[in-house]
């Protein structure tokens, strides 16, 4: 008879044995069929996926002017596991004159792979990258010294103007932010990081290619696996077509000279920006190549902020250029008439004084010719006071329909990423400060005259006389001009004979008015000049206007910081912008040397 004690124990010894090589057949089917990256691994050990970068997009101006092209880069790769014991480090340093510390900085960056999540020693790494042909050339004779390293070429962005600098943004080095968010990119790779560059880089980045490679036991190239069959060829980016006109671009940029400030102008039937000037500013090309970093810190701790766009992000109060919307809602809300007459005692006005003399009382049309603050306090004291109603109502009401010019919100629909909001205040943000019962129009008496704590972008005010000029719409500004934009058109509910009377009143201001030195041969133009208070100096000169006036083919806005009154440096600008544009050359060349040549702050310089 058997024994039971060990009878049973070859049972249990049987199941282990049996369990045992179930996990190992378990195991074997995980790895072969389910898991497959020691097959990746095993396939990288073998070939080589070796990305084609694709060429990044044109970029062009409404006439078809090459603005943005591309020129041939290097960057150097290495694959790790090829470094032999024996690999020439400092040889390699010395032929990309760089130092070892730096090589041993950059392999630490690629081996640490909470930076580089896609390192592997098997496949080629990003070393450094941007550089030019000159910076490889005594690497690229050498190149067999040193197994592992490659040389790939990539494209550089450059460009034909030293204009535009802000509208056409940069591309540089993604982060790992961008890397997580899109699997498109990988470590080494470029995106655009403003401006168009940022908005369109899915269209200007294209499609990269993969060519896959064959390596042998010993990690020596073999050439193209199946004789390139399985490779994608990369496909260029789409090429983009702006509404800017460069002429009007580098004249904008030509006048800012020496000042801080901006100009902005707008075709306005359709909406596209024709120039959108920020000075200070750098030349694009700063920001390009090896010593983008190095020029970016530069710029960026610039204390006169040339990183930032004025144009769309610097808020100033409108001053007396806010006076034109003003006219139009007291216009449609009946609070006034063109006929309605108002007192003036010149710089003895009270509450409100008038800046300077013209006679008394005035109608609407002289008012805004003369912009008399006390015509504006008036019409904005009786539109809040109109019928003895509920004064927060009529606020809201009149804030409701100062907004629909696209003043105190960014305009979401367009394609400018960098926009700042402006203000128009709301009732609650005065009942919180004064208190529900503690307010009245003489209390809030300097929005009347775009004072206070109203605050708008020269982008806004470009749109605003767009608006105006258009007679009561506006299409979103936008910088595509192959984006049809028509379904974005923007209509406000203030009757078209009110705009006439405005159109009418604005060109008086430049017939009779502060803008009456400025005249074009052959060119009626209706403007506004402003002058916007600025408790850290001198005041803020403004001006926007419009021509021709029987019909509106350009509208401009123009700030200069620091600079008095509107007409002096402001209007002046606006006119030669607007010269250019209508006629295809400035005749007035005088003009034009003063104004480009005058310095108004000596700290201001392009990089």
């Amino acid at each position: 008879m058997i024994n039971d004690q060990f009878y049973k124990r070859s049972y249990t010894i049987s199941g282990i044995a049996i369990g045992v090589v179930l996990v190992y057949i378990f195991r074997l089917f995980f790895l072969q069929i389910i898991d497959q990256s020691t097959k990746s691994e095993a396939e990288t050990n073998a070939l080589v996926k070796q990305t084609i970068y694709p060429a990044r997009g044109l970029i062009y101006d409404r006439n078809g002017e090459l603005l943005v092209f591309n020129q041939p880069i290097y960057e150097i790769t290495i694959t790790m596991r090829e470094m032999g014991d024996n690999w020439d480090t400092v040889g390699f340093c010395k032929s990309l004159k760089i130092s070892r510390e730096e090589f041993d900085e950059r392999v630490a960056e690629i081996k640490d792979k909470r930076k580089n999540r896609g390192y592997s020693r098997y496949t080629p790494q990003s070393f450094m990258g941007q550089l030019k042909k000159e910076d490889i050339a005594t690497l690229q004779e050498a190149l067999f010294l040193y197994p592992g390293v490659q040389i790939q070429k990539r494209t550089l962005r450059d460009y034909t103007y030293n204009a535009a600098a802000h509208v056409l943004g940069s591309v540089g080095e993604v982060n790992q932010n961008d890397i997580d968010n899109d699997p498109y990119y990988a470590r080494g790779d470029y995106s655009g990081r403003d401006g168009l560059e940022r908005t369109y880089e899915k269209e200007l980045r294209g499609v990269k290619g993969v060519e896959i490679l064959m390596r042998d036991s010993r990690g020596r190239m073999q050439g193209r696996y199946q004789d390139g069959a399985l490779d994608c060829l990369a496909e260029a980016g789409t090429d983009l077509t702006t509404t800017l006109d460069i002429k009007l671009q580098m004249l904008a940029e030509e006048l800012l000279a020496g000042k801080v400030g901006s100009a902005v102008a707008i075709e306005p039937k359709t909406g596209e920006i024709l120039a959108l000037a920020s000075n200070p500013s750098w030349n694009p090309k700063v920001l390009v190549g090896k010593e983008r970093s190095h020029n970016y810190n530069q710029l960026l701790n610039d204390p006169t902020k040339p990183l930032m766009n004025r144009a769309t992000q610097a808020m100033y109060p409108p001053g007396s250029t806010f006076k034109t919307i003003q006219a139009l809602v007291c216009l449609q809300d009946g609070a006034i008439t063109p006929k309605t007459l108002y007192p003036c005692s010149g710089p003895a006005s009270t509450p409100i004084k008038c800046t300077h003399h013209h006679g008394s009382p005035v109608a609407l049309d002289k008012a805004i010719e003369q912009s008399c603050n006390p015509y504006f306090w008036c019409a904005f004291r009786d539109l809040l006071q109109k019928g003895g109603g509920d004064i927060h109502m009529r606020y809201e009401s009149w804030r409701e329909d100062v907004m629909a010019f696209g003043i105190g919100h960014r305009f979401t629909d367009s394609d400018i990423s960098e926009q700042s909001s402006g203000n128009i205040p709301s009732a609650l943000f005065f009942d919180k400060y004064y208190g529900k019962a503690g307010w009245k129009a003489i209390t809030i008496r300097s929005l009347s005259i775009g004072q206070g704590e109203i605050l708008a972008t020269p982008l806004q005010l470009a749109n605003q006389v767009a608006t105006i000029a258009n007679e009561g719409y506006f299409i979103t500004p936008h910088l595509n001009k192959n984006d049809s934009m028509l379904a974005h058109i923007h209509k406000l509910d203030i009757d078209k004979q009110h705009f006439e009377v405005v159109k009418d009143g604005m060109h008086r201001v430049m017939t009779y008015g502060t803008g009456r030195y400025y005249p074009i041969e052959g060119i009626e133009t209706g403007g506004k000049t402003g002058t916007a208070q600025n408790p850290h100096g001198k005041d803020h000169a403004i001006f926007i206007g419009f021509a021709p006036v029987d019909d509106p083919q350009i509208a401009v806005a123009v700030v200069v910081e620091n600079a008095g009154f509107g007409a002096t440096w402001a209007c002046p600008i606006a006119s030669l912008l607007i010269e250019q544009y209508l006629t295809g050359e400035v005749k007035r060349k005088d003009l034009r040397k003063r104004i480009s040549s005058t310095v108004l702050n000596g700290s201001v310089k392009k990089w």
